[in-house]
Order: C-alpha cells, then sequence, then structure tokens
C-alpha cells in the first residue's frame, strides 16, 4: 500500500479523471479543426465508436443522458395521458422525460436480488394508455429484457433502455442499450466513462433514425440537406438543441479509448470489494450485489445492503471519521412531490422502499487502487465488528 492509500488520507466516493488523450483533442478540436459547436469532427468518431462496438444502427450524442430520455420520449410520441412503466427506484430525468409530455410514468416495484424492475409485476401495470417500459439497468447489471421485450412485442409497447450506468455491459451477449427499441447512455462525471456532461441517444430501429436525426437538429432535416437528399433545410418537426459541443465531445473520445481500460480496472476493484466483504455477507450482516449469469456488469457500482436505515446512517458515520467517503443512492420517485402529482404506483412498492432505506454506495472510481478497498473493507469490518 503506498502513501496516497494513507489513514489520513480521505478516500473520496468519486473523482473524474483524465485517461489519456482529452487536452490533446480539445486543443485539436479548437486550434486544427476550427469546429467546437454540434456535430464536428469528434462527434462523428464518438458516434462511430458506438455503432461499432456496441452494434446500434445509430448513435446520436446527446449534451446529457436526460436529452437522450427526452428525445425518446418524442420518437415514441408521448403526449397528455400516455402512461409509462418504470421503476420508482431511478434517477429523476427517468420519470421527468415523458412528464414534460404529457405523460404519466406508472411505477413497479423492484426484485430484492438485481434491485432492477420486477417484470412480474409489468403486465397488471399495463393499461390501455400504456404506450411504453422503461427498464432501468441498475448498476449496469441487466433487467430480464427477455420477458420485457416479449411482454412488448404482444402488447404493441415501445421499449426505452435507461442504460445510463451500463456502457458496454452485456445481457446474454448483447449490448445493455442495443435491446429495445432505444437506448440512453450517460457519460456524467460519475460514470464509468466521463466527459462531464453528456449522453447519447442509440436508435435501434431502423425506423426511427431519421425521425431521431431530426428531432437531434432542432426539429429541422438539416442531416437530408447535408446527404444530398433536399436543396435547403427547414422546419419539419418538434425537436431541440440536443447536441453537445464538439471540446466536449473530444474529451469523450478520448475515454472511449480508453473504454475497455478503465472497465476491467473497475471490474477488478467490483472483485476485490466481493472478495474482501463476503464473509460478511456469508454470517447475514450485509448483503452485497446480485451476480447475474446472464449479465456481464461494467463494474459502475459497489453498493452494499445494511439491516435497517439506522444501520446505514451510523455506517456512513463511522467511515466518514475515517475520511471514507460513501453515499446513500435514490429517494424513490414515488415519495417525492412531483411523483406524488404527476406519477402513479401499480401495486405495492415494500421492496423499494426498503432497498432504497438500506443502500449504501462505497467509493468507485478508475483511479483507486485495491490498497484503497482494503482500507474501506477494513472499515466495515471493524463497524461490524464493534456492533
Amino acid at each position: 500500500m503506498d502513501e496516497t492509500s494513507g489513514v489520513n488520507t480521505p478516500i473520496f466516493f468519486n473523482k473524474p479523471y483524465i485517461a489519456g488523450k482529452e487536452l490533446y483533442y480539445i486543443a485539436q478540436a479548437v486550434l486544427s479543426n476550427r469546429h467546437i459547436s454540434g456535430d464536428g469532427g469528434y462527434t462523428k468518431k464518438c458516434q462511430y465508436w458506438l455503432e461499432n462496438t456496441l452494434g446500434t444502427p445509430r448513435a446520436l450524442l446527446t449534451h446529457s443522458c436526460t436529452a437522450a430520455l427526452e428525445m425518446s420520449a418524442l420518437l415514441c410520441d408521448i403526449g397528455p395521458g400516455d402512461e409509462v412503466i418504470m421503476p420508482s427506484f431511478t434517477f429523476v430525468s427517468t420519470a421527468n422525460a415523458f412528464v414534460l409530455r404529457g405523460g404519466v410514468p406508472v411505477f413497479v416495484d423492484i426484485r430484492e436480488d438485481t434491485l432492477n424492475m420486477n417484470e412480474a409485476f409489468l403486465a397488471d401495470a399495463i393499461t390501455e394508455r400504456t404506450k411504453a417500459i422503461v427498464p432501468v439497468h441498475y448498476a449496469g447489471t441487466a433487467c430480464d429484457m427477455k420477458v420485457i421485450l416479449a411482454l412488448a412485442a404482444d402488447k404493441g409497447l415501445r421499449v426505452i433502455e435507461d442504460a445510463a450506468q451500463a456502457l458496454l455491459s452485456t445481457y446474454e451477449g448483447k449490448h445493455l442499450g442495443t435491446i429495445g427499441d432505444l437506448g440512453c447512455l450517460s457519460f456524467h462525471e460519475t460514470k464509468n466513462i466521463i466527459s462531464g456532461e453528456g449522453g447519447a441517444l442509440l436508435v435501434n430501429d431502423p425506423e426511427l433514425i431519421e425521425r431521431a436525426e431530426i428531432i437531434w437538429e432542432k426539429g429541422t432535416d438539416r442531416r437530408r440537406f447535408f446527404r444530398g437528399q433536399v436543396d435547403k433545410y427547414s422546419w419539419v418537426d418538434i425537436g431541440s438543441s440536443y447536441l453537445p459541443g464538439d471540446i466536449i465531445a473530444a474529451f469523450l473520445y478520448a475515454q472511449l479509448e480508453m473504454a475497455e481500460t478503465i472497465i476491467s480496472a473497475r471490474r477488478t476493484l467490483l472483485k476485490a470489494y466481493m472478495e474482501g466483504l463476503g464473509d460478511l455477507e456469508k454470517m447475514g450482516r450485509i448483503r452485497l450485489p446480485f451476480i447475474d449469469p446472464a449479465s456481464v456488469t461494467n463494474g459502475h457500482i459497489m453498493y452494499m445492503i445494511t439491516d435497517s436505515l439506522d444501520e446505514r446512517s451510523r455506517l456512513m458515520e463511522f467511515l466518514r471519521q475515517r475520511l471514507i467517503m460513501t453515499v446513500f443512492h435514490y429517494v424513490p420517485l414515488h415519495a417525492s412531490p412531483m411523483g406524488r402529482k404527476h406519477c402513479r404506483t401499480s401495486g405495492e412498492i415494500s421492496v423499494t422502499e426498503r432497498m432504497s432505506d438500506r443502500l449504501v454506495r462505497l467509493p468507485m472510481y478508475y483511479e483507486m487502487e485495491t490498497g484503497d478497498v482494503e482500507r474501506v473493507v477494513d472499515g466495515i469490518r471493524d463497524f461490524y465488528r464493534s456492533e
């Protein structure tokens, strides 16, 4: 263990990082390419990387995953009163994108093991107003997409994957975000691959590609103009300015070049956590993330489940005093003021409430070392020895 892992050095929950050529590519965008607005050279490079690596027919960079979700709502023609099924255990953007169109998020409970949407409750949540299902792949672990896709096909519903946490995670050999009609990725600084803010929309249904490009370009057919399909472009649909600037894309491209290295490092850290805390789980003191044999995770989140809200609070304070920073995760959307105003629940949400109160996220970032993991594990062990 080197001096950076010393007990007097804080272990932060997250650290943004420079992985490779980020600053060099930014300089190229500014000084050589002379293009720093949207849809520049680095935007195209990032989109090609996503299409080629993930196997999606079209990827469009956006300024956030929120923007990708909003584009999805537009592409699915969500309007007033239309219902969209999703978990309550998710970030606000998942619901907000559809509420902005007048839609009604319908919350279903999550599974005890993966903390993902419980597919067994979907059929009962569907009504004549249902337009789409939004599975959220929590911690980069896949929802049961086989069941979700079969039900969606039977009922004529769109499937929009919220894969914000799931870049390079897979389900039965397919990349998350490429399985449904649409997939939404995040490159926020807390994710595995980052650009500060940023996201991407994966358009997996070829019939949606042309309209997605129009919505992405402020509702204009500018892409058709550049392809020589029209002699001028004009306003042809609703849309917005969902493009990121090319400086953001330049930063992101350097990260994408290092994506396999970054995610391999995170998987190593996740494995070290799981091995270090495994005995506490066997003793029934904590619960660790579920390893789904159908899903290969990208090591995005290391979390553990405590016995109660009070125990979680005491553990987090115990670790804070040792300069180890931890956080809880989502406050369920159904319990929020806007959730109560604009959304509804289908059935009981008891697992969501119980897991939200007991989950604690542990430090995880690319430059973290195994010695840091050992220090976090030792702190957790000391806490439970003192209990």
